[in-house]
């Protein structure tokens, strides 16, 4: 049977479902039926999916990001953020099909599902999608993964063009251009990033295990992080076997009848160099007081001259500008900034920051980079700012060339300000300090290196006895002309205090002068061993060999310290006992994969499969099986490994026995050793870690809520806490502040454990105030809404997530 419709089209039959319906229901059924006719695939859809033909879609990671781009973009885009990653390898099991070529299991990450069902739908309503992560392999991996859930959409026939679009700089004019000349996605990049991704897997879920079971629980391993700790141990043993050898050096001051006197060192006598520089080591002809006064009594009262005077013209050109592993080898010396806290920062700055009515302004460029590229149009840029506010004479008759090295991404830029009308101190009151004082160092640097070379002159005075027999020697260098220096100088470290070039103002003498010898010293000196490891110095060996790349080092480092396998004396690495054990564990049982050149090769081979030369999967395959071998091999013959037992001084006061230091799950401690006969143990209260208790305890600001004494640091069980200093009269304990403010009341937030035996984070006013995290508190302000701290968690694997202290702030940031 047929019906008409709503006048405006004839109706098909009626389907039978609709034959036994009333009268009155059949009619509004088929008025439904017949508007639906009308509509068009798109209409079909639900009203929040519904596709405009000028919406436009741009995704990128962060959500900052996405409102910098927004600003520029306008209205007729749509700007969303995945906020890190949207899918990864399963975090409870392997995720990696050894059998079947490697082939990934990729799962949403959990938290991430309503992210996830936002972007499709937002697709679904898009005429195009530009995929906009980072510039990099993790970014165009991010983008891959955002593509492959669009096309899994199965509820609408529609499709938007996808395309991939980057850009090194949040600015008008770069993000336009990008969005004018969209590329696709690079299907080499993404396998690099996977190769790495399931390498790390494989070799993190394949030794931490093993570490459990043989060592303790809770610890963790890595391809790269693992090499870091060698490292750091190695250089460790190095200053331990490092023989000390005493020399001395003899300086005189000296007098040429016109001012200034100056100081020269010994540099000869008897026709020996004093100090010989060799590619072994130094060699050294004073090796004792006797010898120094010996030739120190013969010098005395005689008549010198100055025999010879060499001048040279020097030329000191300025640093390039920087890279991610400069950057942060210069915060650290400079700032004093950790290596994440920098890259933390630069994001920030990067990604945008508020500025009066300009809105979101992203003010440097993107700072995982290993190019000291500048673009043409910088470079004009910073030539018209130097022009104006240093003058001609500061320009370099052509921009400088900076040496990039082989494998850099050339098509990256240099990290560098993105706009001339933002010098730091006209939007300092626009920024955080941290924020100031790393845009202002990343800003001196690069104009610095788009500056005239420094003009030097250098002169070497070579002063004799009348019998020639021995030379003094002095340098003197004068700023001719300070170019660059102007600006900038780069922080060099001095490992070797005594080996300090002389730089002594000299006169203008003429050879040939007589010189008077006013005073005489000589001054002991020892061989220093090399220094170990600090932020700055680990990135730069870590970089020179080739192992990890710069944007993974703060992650390293941070996670190597929390896993208590290093830690930080006087701002610098040295190797826990653990950090040892794991380690000589490791190169014994894997020599291959915890070997230096091997994890730079390593490296090599994922540049070569971004660069087409290889697949992922032959790399990965001829590495896997020879360390599955290695790994079943160390599960079953390794024996559980702990450090051997450490005498002290100390006697039980229970059986009169020796006390040892043991290790146990939580570290260190005195037991008796007797046991098991006599089962006495107690904390290390030892600043030294011999079991020698500290002459005084550490005294603190904080007074007894109970009977108003001072409170004291002691150590127990689970580590320092606070206690009465009236015990036992008084047994008021309080756990360690950790110098942050509870979110909730502005309490102490203080760190406790659990009767489980977690560390977790709660309020000192517990149980008035129940806030709690099991995230360690980081003492950095959040990017997005400047609470006061974030907080950190990591996993098995060193994967670092963080997250705001402020539930209302939806600020994260993830980096494999």
């Amino acid at each position: 049977m047929a019906l008409k419709g709503n006048g405006k089209k004839p109706m098909e039959e009626l389907p039978p479902e609709l034959e036994e319906l009333p009268k009155a229901k059949k009619l509004a059924k088929t008025k439904k039926l017949a508007k639906t006719e009308e509509l068009s695939e798109s209409d079909k859809l639900p009203k929040t999916k519904r596709l405009s033909k000028v919406d436009k879609l741009v995704i990128v990671e962060s959500p900052a990001k996405a409102g910098t781009i927004k600003k520029i973009l306008g209205e007729s885009f749509s700007v969303k953020a995945s906020v890190g990653h949207i899918i990864d390898l399963p975090k409870k099991e392997l995720g990696v099909d050894t059998d079947n070529g490697f082939s990934p299991k990729y799962v949403t990450i959990p938290g991430k599902e309503k992210v996830v069902d936002e972007l499709r739908h937002a697709a679904q309503r898009a005429s195009v999608v530009y995929l906009a992560p980072d510039p990099d392999r993790e970014g165009e991996a991010i983008a891959w993964h955002i593509s492959e859930i669009i096309s899994q959409e199965k509820k609408t026939t529609h499709m938007p063009e996808v395309y991939r679009v980057t850009f090194n700089e949040i600015t008008e004019r770069a993000v336009r251009h990008a969005i004018d000349n969209p590329t696709v996605i690079d299907i080499n990049k993404v396998n690099a990033q996977q190769a790495r991704r399931i390498l790390d897997r494989l070799v993190g879920y394949g030794l931490s295990p093993l570490l459990w079971q043989k060592v303790r629980r809770g610890l963790s391993a890595g391809r790269v992080q693992s090499v870091a700790v060698r490292l750091i141990v190695d250089r460790e043993r190095e200053i331990e076997a490092f023989v000390t050898q005493e020399y001395w050096s003899i300086t005189g001051l000296f007098d040429g009848s016109k001012k200034p006197t100056f100081l020269s060192r010994l540099f000869k006598y008897d026709n020996n160099t004093i100090i010989e520089r060799l590619a072994e080591g130094s060699k050294f002809y004073i090796t004792s007081e006797q010898d120094a006064n010996r030739i120190k009594d013969s010098l005395e009262g005689q008549s010198y001259t100055l025999k010879n005077i060499e001048k040279k013209a020097r030329k000191r050109l300025p640093s390039p500008p920087f890279i991610t592993s400069t950057l942060q080898q210069e915060a650290s010396r400079k700032l004093y900034y950790p290596a994440k806290k920098t890259m933390g920062v630069a994001q920030k700055l990067y990604e945008g920051i508020e500025i009066a009515d300009k809105g979101s302004v992203g003010l440097i460029t993107y700072m995982r980079t290993d190019s000291t590229r500048i673009a043409a149009e910088a470079q004009a840029w910073a030539a018209q700012y130097i022009l104006e506010t240093f003058g001609k004479d500061y320009l370099p008759d052509k921009p400088h060339k900076y040496k990039v090295k082989a494998n850099a991404q050339e098509a990256h830029e240099a990290i560098r300000p993105t706009y001339m009308e933002y010098p730091p101190e006209k939007i300092k009151k626009y920024l955080h300090n941290d924020h100031y004082a790393l845009y202002e160092l990343i800003w001196k640097r690069f104009m610095a290196s788009q500056m005239a070379a420094a003009q030097l002159d250098q002169t070497t005075f070579e002063i004799v006895d009348s019998s020639e027999k021995a030379m003094f020697r002095t340098t003197g260098t004068v700023i001719k002309f300070n170019g660059f220096l102007a600006l900038y100088s780069e922080t060099v470290e001095n490992n070797d205090k005594n080996d300090k070039e002389e730089n002594e103002i000299l006169p203008n003498l003429k050879v040939g002068q007589s010189l008077k010898l006013l005073q005489l010293d000589a001054q002991q000196h020892f061989t220093q061993p090399p220094p170990r490891y600090n932020e700055a110095s680990l990135v730069k060996t870590l970089e020179e060999k080739g192992i990890g790349r710069p944007s993974t080092y703060a992650t390293i480092m941070s996670t190597i310290e929390d896993r208590k396998y290093v830690e930080k004396q006087e701002n610098r690495f040295k190797p826990t006992e653990l950090g040892a054990v794991v380690n000589d564990m490791l190169v014994e049982r894997f020599p291959e994969l915890i070997d230096i050149q091997f994890t730079a090769t390593m490296e090599d081979n994922l540049d070569r499969i971004e660069d087409g030369a290889v697949g992922w999967t032959k790399v990965i395959g001829d590495f896997y099986p020879n360390f599955r071998n290695e790994l079943d091999a160390a599960k079953s013959t390794l024996g559980r490994i702990k450090p051997e037992d450490k005498p002290t001084e100390l006697n039980c006061d229970k059986c009169g026995k020796p006390m040892v230091i043991r290790w146990g799950k939580n570290g260190r401690f005195l037991a008796c050793s007797g046991y098991p006969d006599c089962k006495n143990a107690r904390p290390i209260d030892s600043p030294n870690g011999d079991g020698k208790p500290a002459v005084e305890e550490e005294k603190t600001d904080e007074v007894c809520d109970k009977c108003s004494s001072p409170m004291v640091v002691k150590t127990g069980r689970y580590g320092k806490f606070l206690a009465c200093s009236n015990y036992p009269k008084c047994k008021r304990i309080k756990p360690m502040p950790t110098g942050l403010k509870c979110p909730v009341d502005g309490g102490d937030l203080v760190k406790r454990k659990s009767k489980w035996g977690k560390m977790f984070y709660s309020c000192g006013n517990y149980p008035d105030c129940k806030f709690a995290s099991a995230y360690k508190p980081v003492p950095q302000p959040c990017p997005q809404c400047n609470a006061a701290y974030i907080f950190e968690k990591t996993d098995t694997e060193g994967t670092v997530s963080l997250f705001c202290a402020n539930k209302e702030c939806d600020y994260k940031h993830e980096s494999s």
